[in-house]
């Protein structure tokens, strides 16, 4: 009797099974394997008869195995083909230098569940590079070989080197490994017993790191106390000669490891020693033997080197194999008792990072969050960094009666704390309930304040910020600073934080100094006094946003005597009112009037100058949208003196003055100096070529008025009469001009004749001027009559010879012409001395 059963189509890795038929005496499977994956069926019984066929048509051929990679039908001839044959999966991965075409899929194959089944994964890459297999998930544990995990899921990991396959070790799912590395080729398989059903599975295979050991093993040592055994490749086979094997370990913070050698054998060795090191990052590295004792109680990240020797290579020589434990141990809780009550009014929060590994307790009981406000508290933290945790704490002081009120001023210091408590203290809080129409008073214990704005950002180790009680922000400050007093009517709180990692329990001053007084007439006061050398700003407060609806600041700004302060409005945001009209008001000291008034519905003035000490008054009204915040600069002036200012003013008015005088000084004299006649050159053969200034001659006779005398000299009319009178001199000669009509000997040696005129150089040479003759009587030339055209040249008037008019006599004129005198040579000038003499 036959009888068969029909399934629709399922596929399970990489298997289609189109139908099953079952027989008594055989049994009938249509397969159709995915692309990369093969099937491979094979009789693991000797001696039985059952063969499986494949069936092509009317066609079946028999075998004891047989290899599947397409669509193919297969015929068992045997009832129970499961207690004789085993399939086994096969899958391709191939990597390139980026990516792998695959991961490690586990999915069950429903028609041989009963079969003992063997799935194999063969990864292949470039021979430089590296793949890994990720088991993050789940994770691995190491066993023997001869072992079976207990969930029937047993793993190989297998090394193709050279010389040869290696493998790494067998492992079961659920341990510590998270990720295995090696080089070129390796083969991952995972044997399921028949009847066992396949967890499905993935795991992640991608191109790896560069690496430069046989393989790498990584390990995430869990938290709390644990122990994993580890063995090395080919156990308890020996390891690959001359090659070297690496596990890296990760702990967690807190956390200590030891390494013991649970069994070893060392080899024979040739060249080299097999030793096991152990490095760290940023540390030196430890070596050492086979049966040296070995790190214990470590803590931090650590890798551990197996490197073999090239080994002896006889029948009987053994090989290097070891087996390993690591055991991990938790750091002990660290226990911490807090006692708050001789401390009025303190708090004190610790809360953990929702990270972190970290166990806090309070009285025996895990919190997330401690809180202890009150009494005396047992603390303990195991596992636990300084950056996992979050210490501050608060504290409180009341003046609600003025009679229960601190008398005189209290400093605002951090607390005394116990060492125990986990280090840094990240924040501190105050918080100051005044009466019923108090106002408390903040004095800085650095002196002065400076409020957080654009342009003058703190840069000191901590900073505060003022709060109400409502929660309204006043504003940010940090020491040093204009600011030297706040005022602020009602309850406040003052918050302290470090900048950057800093530890506020460090500070050894107090942050202020408080104060409780009676009610003042606006919410806030600031008391200011500007520095000489910078400009301050103030901002309203609560700025970047808007003073509070209905509010009032004031400043009182000190100015010294002999400055002045200039105030600008830098920045001004006004809203639109619903009730009532924002201001801002500047008022002198002792002055009933106001020097600036303006409200938001007003164009105010950016800019106003001070003459001394002043109040800057801001009030808002109740908005109605928008928001009104201000922000204000101050700069200090040196005053300017009013007497200093007139004679200064005085003086300039003079400079100006002569200025004006010099210049038309100036203008009228080169006037003059243009309407003057210019001298005339003359042509001396034996000097030097004198030319004009101007090419008009002076005024002719005719044209001047030079024959018209007041009075005459007598020598002048006659002095042609004293010629062989007894002067020792000619009267001539007293006067500059030699005689003329008169034969003179030449006495003196004879010059060369200078160079020729500009005008005269391309004309004919005049024989009498290149050969001047001597010693013969040269008649008196009238100039009127021989003077040359004068040529347009410029000659320094140093060189020139400047010839004023003349006076008109019987002297110096003839035939009623202006005649010129005519220049002595340097030769006659020298006779003329020595005849003199």
């Amino acid at each position: 009797m036959q009888f068969s059963i029909s399934h629709s189509a399922l596929k399970v890795f990489g298997i289609v099974l189109s139908m099953l038929l079952h027989t008594s005496e055989s049994r009938t499977l249509t397969l159709t394997p995915d692309q990369g994956t093969t099937i491979t069926i094979s009789r693991r019984v000797s001696g039985s008869k059952c063969t499986v066929c494949t069936v092509e048509g009317p066609k079946q051929q028999c075998y004891t195995a047989v290899t599947l990679t397409g669509t193919t039908t297969v015929e068992f001839k045997c009832s129970h083909p499961e207690q004789l044959f085993r399939v086994d999966i096969h899958v391709d991965i191939a990597c390139t230098e980026k990516s792998c075409s695959r991961d490690i899929v586990q999915g069950e194959s429903l028609p041989f569940l009963d079969f003992n089944r063997t799935f194999t994964w063969d990864l292949k890459t470039d021979h430089s590079r590296s793949f890994e297999v990720a088991f993050s998930e789940v994770g691995m544990r190491q066993i023997l070989p001869s072992e079976k995990c207990p969930d029937q899921h047993t793993y190989t990991f297998t090394v193709y080197q050279a010389t040869g396959p290696a493998t790494i070790g067998t492992f079961c799912r659920n341990g510590s490994i998270t990720t295995i590395l090696a080089l070129s080729k390796a083969r991952v398989l995972l044997e399921v017993p028949g009847g066992r059903k396949l967890d499905p599975a993935v795991y992640n295979v991608s191109v790896g790191t560069e690496i430069k050991t046989f393989a790498v093993v990584e390990v995430a040592l869990p938290r709390g106390s644990s122990a994993a055994d580890f063995f090395s490749p080919n156990y308890p086979n020996s390891f690959p000669d001359d090659d070297l094997m690496t596990w890296d370990f990760e702990l967690l913070p807190r956390h200590f490891a030891t390494v013991h050698f649970l069994n070893y054998t060392k080899p024979e060795c040739m060249k080299k020693d097999a030793v096991v090191e152990y490095h760290r990052p940023g540390k030196f590295t430890i070596v050492k033997e086979l049966e040296d004792p070995q790190p214990t109680g470590r803590q931090g990240d650590f890798s551990l080197f197996l490197r073999n020797c090239e080994m002896e290579r006889g029948t009987n020589a053994s090989g290097l194999s070891l087996h390993f434990q690591v055991s991990v141990a938790r750091s002990r809780p660290e226990f911490c008792t807090v006692d708050l009550r001789t401390e009025k009014g303190l708090v004190l929060h610790i809360e953990k990072d929702a990270k972190s590994n970290c166990e806090l307790k309070q009285d025996s009981v895990i919190q997330d969050k401690i809180t202890v406000s009150s009494g005396k508290a047992t603390l303990s933290f195991q596992d636990c960094l300084s950056k996992d945790l979050n210490l501050t704490i608060s504290k409180t002081i009341e003046c609600l009666q003025w009679e229960k009120c601190p008398v005189g001023q209290v400093p605002l210091a951090v607390p005394a704390l116990e060492t125990c408590l986990p280090k840094p203290l990240r924040k501190i809080t105050w918080h100051l309930q005044a009466p019923d129409g108090g106002t408390v008073e903040l004095l800085p214990s650095s002196g002065s304040l400076r409020q957080s704005l654009p342009g003058q950002r703190c840069n000191s180790s901590f900073s505060l910020t003022v709060a109400e009680d409502s929660g309204v922000t006043v504003g940010s400050f940090c020491p040093l600073g204009p600011i030297r007093k706040v005022q602020i009517h009602g309850s406040v709180s003052i918050t302290v934080t470090p900048t950057g990692s800093k530890d506020l329990s460090q500070a050894s001053k107090p942050f202020f100094n408080i104060s409780f007084s009676k009610e003042i007439r606006e919410r806030y006061m600031f008391t200011v006094s500007p520095e000489k050398d910078t400009s301050m700003i103030l901002g309203t407060p609560s700025w970047p946003a808007g003073m509070k609806s209905s509010s009032t600041v004031s400043w009182l700004v000190s100015v010294p005597p002999e400055y002045q302060a200039e105030l600008v409005f830098t920045d001004i945001s006004q809203p639109k009112c619903r009730n009532g009209h924002t201001s801002i008001k500047v008022q002198t000291l002792g002055s009933k009037e106001e020097m600036f008034s303006r409200r938001e519905d007003e164009k105010a003035e950016v800019k106003l100058t001070v003459p001394e000490s002043f109040y800057l008054n801001m009030s808002n009204c109740q908005p109605e949208n928008g928001e009104f915040n201000v922000l204000s600069q101050i700069t200090l002036q040196k005053k300017t003196s009013l007497l200093l200012g007139i004679i200064l003013g005085t003086v300039g008015a003079l400079l100006l003055l002569m200025l004006i005088v010099l210049i038309i000084v100036c203008v009228v004299i080169r006037k003059k100096k243009r309407q003057m006649a210019h001298a005339v050159s003359i042509y001396n053969p034996n000097g030097n070529t004198y030319l004009p200034g101007h090419p008009l001659f002076p005024k002719t006779r005719a044209d001047n008025e030079s024959h018209i005398y007041a009075s005459i000299d007598d020598t002048m009319v006659y002095g042609h009469l004293l010629q062989e009178s007894s002067y020792p001199v000619p009267m001539n000669s007293y006067h500059g001009t030699p005689q003329v009509d008169i034969y003179r000997s030449f006495t003196g040696p004879v010059e060369a004749p200078p160079p020729p005129l500009p005008h005269d150089r391309v004309m004919k040479p005049h024989t009498e001027i290149e050969n001047p003759e001597v010693d013969v009587y040269r008649p008196f030339v009238d100039p009127s009559e021989s003077v040359l055209p004068v040529p347009h040249h410029p000659v320094s008037h140093e060189d020139s010879m400047g010839i004023e008019d003349m006076v008109d006599n019987e002297l110096y004129t003839s035939n009623g012409k202006t005649s010129l005198p005519h220049a002595l040579t340097n030769s006659e000038q020298r006779a003329e001395q020595k005849h003199a003499a």
